[in-house]
Formats: C-alpha cells, sequence, structure tokens
C-alpha cells in the first residue's frame, strides 16, 4: 500500500458507487483547512455563510462594557502573529468572531493558521491564548491596559 493509499480511502457500496473519501488525521492537520476551504468554494457558499459570527453578542458585548480600561477591538494571534488593530473593519478579514459573552471571552478564528483566538478580559488585564489548527496551545500573553 502506498503511503497515499494509508493516508486517502475512497469509500464505495456494495455496487462500486463511490460515496466518499476517508482521510487520516495526519492529513487533515496538514490539510483540512485548505481542504475546507475548497469545499465552501465548491458549495458556491457565500462568505456570510461560511463564517456566521455572534454580531448580537458582539454589539452587546460592546454596549455593556464595563471594564476600567477603554475598549479595544484589536486582535492578535500568538499562534502565527498576525494582529488587527480592528477585526472588523479588515478587508480581507483576518479573524472571525466564533463566540462573545458579557463575562468578557470573546473567541476568533485566525484565517492565517487556522488557530482559535482567545481574548479574555478580566477587571484590570486581559490574556491573550491561541490554540493552534493542530491543538497545540500556545504561550499567553497578559496584557494590563492603562
Amino acid at each position: 500500500m502506498s503511503e497515499y493509499e494509508n493516508h486517502v480511502k475512497p469509500l464505495y457500496d456494495r455496487d462500486g458507487n463511490l460515496h466518499g473519501v476517508l482521510l487520516s488525521p495526519e492529513i487533515w492537520k496538514k490539510a483540512g483547512k485548505k481542504i475546507s476551504e475548497i469545499l465552501d468554494q465548491a458549495q458556491d457558499k457565500p462568505a456570510s455563510e461560511i463564517h456566521q459570527e455572534p454580531i448580537e453578542d458582539w454589539q452587546m458585548f460592546k454596549d455593556y462594557w464595563d471594564f476600567k480600561y477603554p475598549f479595544n477591538a484589536k486582535v492578535s494571534c500568538r499562534a502565527c502573529g498576525a494582529e488587527s488593530e480592528n477585526w472588523e473593519e479588515d478587508s480581507p478579514r483576518v479573524f472571525y468572531l466564533t463566540n462573545a459573552s458579557l463575562s468578557g471571552l470573546l473567541v476568533f478564528h485566525c484565517e492565517k493558521c487556522g488557530a482559535t483566538v482567545r481574548k479574555k478580559h478580566f477587571k484590570d488585564h486581559i490574556c491573550l491564548e491561541a490554540t493552534s489548527h493542530s491543538g497545540e496551545s500556545c504561550e499567553p500573553e497578559c496584557i494590563y491596559p492603562k
């Protein structure tokens, strides 16, 4: 069996009809993001359907801001170094919001590397964390705004 056949297995029914393809976890970790993008494009999905953001939760987070430091929409990825001064205004977008809560937790998807980026707001500081597409945690960074 070739290396390709170890990682990519076509799935057929008893009549020989192709029903799908099974990918190994190793291949998915390496190519899953690109494969997902290609599949979304093949289905002609608009960007608004691919990235459904909880904008109402984000707006509520901003409306009820009560932390001791000024609000900012800056996001940075500890996994790849991608940054945005205001993630909402980027074109093309670098980060997509996946979760926002009044407790101060914001979660983003980094388009550059596929990492999950968490921006945790506490009473006197902000912690930035990231988990890479392969599941590895990056060293967190804590910021103490004035």
